[in-house]
């Protein structure tokens, strides 16, 4: 068994996800134990002030930068990180292997991953997923808050969390970049920054080794280029605002409201950087991987799953606005809302534009795509739900409206949810099984950039 092997079957059975202090804590231990491979040091803070850390590991010619949290709610990463992280330094032969100095940071959303804290220690209940949800504003996303500059758009206000990482990009120039991400509902799939089939093969076995399916359903977004089954080009705010462009009669510069992702700032460093993101789910089901064809078009599909979210997205809109008023306490919940929402709004016609014109929606979709568009993509409307009761749940104001608003949303979710369960079997995917598809794809990756010239 290769050393890489080893480090993958070692990985142990963890049956809950770890907070920002007990990531913290780990770091300072694992700098205590290997004071001469490690280096622990702030890169910056976060908007409330908590500080955001970095761990230096090893001294090679090249950088690593591997990040956690670049979605708060998104914590299976740092875990691999963590582990990561203690057989870097304990294992000479593992660093060995690699030309590289390794920056590793847990956290890149302190603020967000707290408000996520609420589910991590129960991470198999979806309810509780929903109950405990927080994703920030897309203006205030590290992944989606570097600067750009393309054609009608600008957008130069990092937030300080992506501020933090771009000081670690201009200093070290790094050659990997792995951001570490996951989805909520269906297979594993993966994003890369160029073609590279050498490794195909591999994230399909990190996959299948582990008995989770690949996502073969609906891609993330709809203007991203697929290289193979459940491997896609990585998008970036260039290809949403040339989507925009081609299906929206509006500058797409007032459509898109956030920044770029971490790949297009490291290219101003070096040109030649290669990125991975490896999407593995916390809940699946397996027809996910079906790719038989179904008896129903996918553009017919697309679009009720379109006038489903439009509804859904009216509903919610018209809720918040009767409640707005009696809301005396901000929160970064409110904040989250109104940009999901004007996003939506903003959007719509493009999206309605190519639903009902893209030639690729012309065949009977595959089962993995009905799946998708009828259960899975519906799953995360709930959370956006979850996001609401939560805001009315933190104010001061005790109003019989908010009140009653809150015990509607329960139960309005509470149902979907019960009608969710009864749709799949909503399998939960041990989180072991999750750290080893992400460390497999990430140390292959990482061996594989390591070796280019």
């Amino acid at each position: 068994m290769s050393v890489i092997e080893q480090v993958i079957e070692q990985v142990p059975d963890y049956n809950q996800f770890m907070t920002v202090e007990e990531l913290n804590a780990s770091s300072r231990k694992l700098k205590e134990r290997f004071p001469e491979v490690v280096d622990l040091f702030e890169i910056g803070r976060s908007a409330q002030n908590e500080p955001i850390y970095c761990l230096k590991i090893g001294n090679g010619r090249k950088s690593a930068l591997l990040y956690g949290f670049p979605h708060p709610n998104e914590p299976i990463g740092s875990v691999m990180l963590d582990y990561l992280s203690w057989k870097l330094s304990e294992n000479r032969e593992l660093r060995d292997m690699f030309d590289f100095t390794w920056y590793i940071v847990k956290v890149a959303d302190v603020d967000g991953a707290k408000l996520n804290e609420g589910w991590f220690k129960k991470p198999y209940s979806f309810k509780h997923y929903v109950y405990n949800y927080y994703r920030p504003a897309g203006n205030e996303q590290v992944e989606w808050s570097f600067p750009i500059q393309y054609k009608t758009l600008k957008f130069d206000k990092p937030t300080s969390e992506t501020q933090a990482l771009m000081n670690v990009i201009e200093e070290t120039s790094p050659s990997f970049i792995y951001s570490l991400h996951n989805a909520g509902f269906g297979g594993v799939y993966y994003y890369i920054s160029e073609d590279a089939p050498l490794l195909y093969p591999i994230f399909e076995k990190a996959a299948q080794d582990q008995n989770v399916p690949l996502a073969l359903g609906e891609p993330e977004v709809p203007y991203v280029t697929q290289f193979h089954q459940a491997v896609f080009l990585m998008p970036t705010t260039e290809h949403a605002y040339d989507y925009y462009e081609k299906y929206s009669k509006t500058d797409p510069a007032t459509i898109i409201m956030s920044g770029e992702s971490s790949i297009g700032y490291a290219r101003r460093f070096n040109k030649n950087v290669f990125e991975l993101v490896c999407e593995v789910p916390y809940y699946y089901d397996q027809r996910i991987q079906n790719t038989k064809s179904s008896k129903i078009s996918r553009r017919k599909l697309v679009l009720e799953h379109l006038q489903f979210e439009k509804e859904d997205m009216e509903q919610l809109i018209s809720l918040y606005q009767k409640i707005e008023s009696k809301i005396d306490t901000h929160t970064k919940f409110q904040d989250a809302l109104k940009y999901f929402m004007e996003s939506f709004t903003k959007s719509y016609d493009a999206r309605l534009q190519w639903a009902q014109t893209s030639e690729e929606l012309e065949r009977n979709a595959t089962i993995a795509e009905k799946f998708d568009n009828q259960i899975g993509n519906r799953s995360y409307s709930l959370f956006k739900w979850g996001m609401l009761y939560r805001l009315i749940k933190s104010q001061k104001n005790k109003d019989h409206l908010l009140s009653k608003t809150a015990s509607q949303i329960r139960e309005m979710i509470d149902s979907r949810i019960e009608k969710l369960q009864k749709k799949t079997e909503f399998k939960v995917i041990p989180i072991k099984k999750l750290v080893q598809i992400q460390l497999t794809a990430g140390l292959y990756t990482c061996l594989y950039t390591s070796l280019k010239k």
